[in-house]
């Protein structure tokens, strides 16, 4: 794989096309009960929000299609008629960046990472709220101690990443010497293939990258046989199969992944018993709603309105059965400074290149 450096630059020139678009037409409802009844509602004529490729794209337009017509009707409640929305997933995090950048996209739904290297052109509004996952420890043998993960129904503003070995040959042999308690070296890490998400994904990428500079002082970016994932969904298929040994992504990998391990990855036996953790980075600040700085429609009085609604949605049984398609259970409002820590990282990776 190419430097750091050279690959983020190669990655913020690709097609800024965003895949999948869906749009949905105006919503017939009452006048806005923040607006008076003689002015009536603010009219927004169109609303451009584009998700990061979390999930395979066609994965996420099936769970966002019912948003259009919840975030139409929650706008209203605030005054703004919005017509129509339009719903996009990116080929990459930098696409959607990219798209904030130009104000091609009002809204996007981005990791912090990628947050952080678009902040000169887009504000962050909301932070998701995740649902603490029960294994949190920074020793992987504690996540293989053979109990599923799962979710403790409390609340967290961070995660982690989780370095993945799967059932290949070299995976299963890096895992059975994570499980005796003995330390892995630099060559036998390199020697096995990894997959990958964009070096702008935190979990799939930036703390993963730290947690090799950590312990062997390399990134990322020195392993000689690395592929780029477009989802994680295609990160842990090509794990079943056999065509990577180590997949890197967050800290719930297994437990999202379950089914489909066996219904369609090709797994031969339940993800629990078929992968092992190698290792467990420190804990990443969650994902951003963050709004395009270039945008027309993105004024102060509108972005608060947005982030009031995201929050009301989040706050219900279908809006959470939505949100949840990115391991979301939630929003907050946020500030910029919440991301230093995701700024510190970016830089320590740029240092390395």
């Amino acid at each position: 794989m190419k430097r750091f450096g050279k690959k983020l630059s190669t990655l913020l020139a690709l097609s800024l096309v965003l895949s999948l678009l869906s749009g949905c037409g105006s919503k017939e409802a009452a006048q806005a009960g923040t607006s008076s009844e003689a002015e009536g509602p603010i009219v927004v004529k169109e609303l451009n929000i584009a998700f990061a490729p979390y999930d395979s794209s066609e994965t996420i337009m099936a769970a966002t299609e019912p948003l259009c017509a919840m975030l139409q009707e929650k706008l209203l409640e605030k005054g703004y008629d919005v017509q129509n929305i339009n719903l996009s997933v990116g080929a990459s995090y930098e696409a959607v960046g990219e798209a904030l950048s130009a104000g091609s996209a009002d809204v996007g739904f981005i990791s912090g990472g990628t947050y952080t290297l678009y902040s000169d052109d887009c504000d962050v509004l909301l932070t998701a709220l995740r649902s603490a996952y029960s294994k949190d420890s920074e020793n992987p043998a504690d996540w293989n101690d053979g109990t599923p993960g799962e979710y403790t129904g409390e609340m967290s503003t961070y995660y982690r990443s989780i370095i993945l070995a799967g059932p290949s040959e070299k995976g299963q042999a890096l895992a059975a010497k994570v499980n005796a308690g003995d330390d892995l070296t630099w060559e036998e890490l390199s020697g096995a293939t990894w997959v990958v998400m964009s070096a702008s994904s935190a979990s799939g990428y930036i703390y993963p990258s730290l947690w090799l500079n950590e312990r062997y002082g390399k990134t990322i970016s020195d392993l000689p046989n690395v592929v780029q994932a477009d989802s994680y969904a295609t990160s842990m298929a090509r794990l079943a199969s056999g065509q990577a040994d180590i997949a890197v992504g967050f800290a719930h990998l297994q437990y999202k992944y379950a089914d489909q391990w066996t219904s369609e990855f090709g797994g031969t036996a339940p993800v629990w018993e078929q992968t092992s953790v190698l290792g467990v980075t420190q804990g990443i600040y969650n994902d951003t709603v963050s709004v395009s700085k270039a945008s027309d429609v993105m004024t102060d009085d509108f972005r608060q309105a947005f982030g009031q609604s995201m929050i009301e949605i989040g706050e219900t049984e279908e809006g959470l059965s939505i949100i949840q398609t990115f391991a979301h259970t939630g929003y907050t409002f946020a500030q910029d400074s919440d991301y230093d820590g995701e700024r510190a990282a970016q830089e320590l990776l740029k240092s390395l290149s």
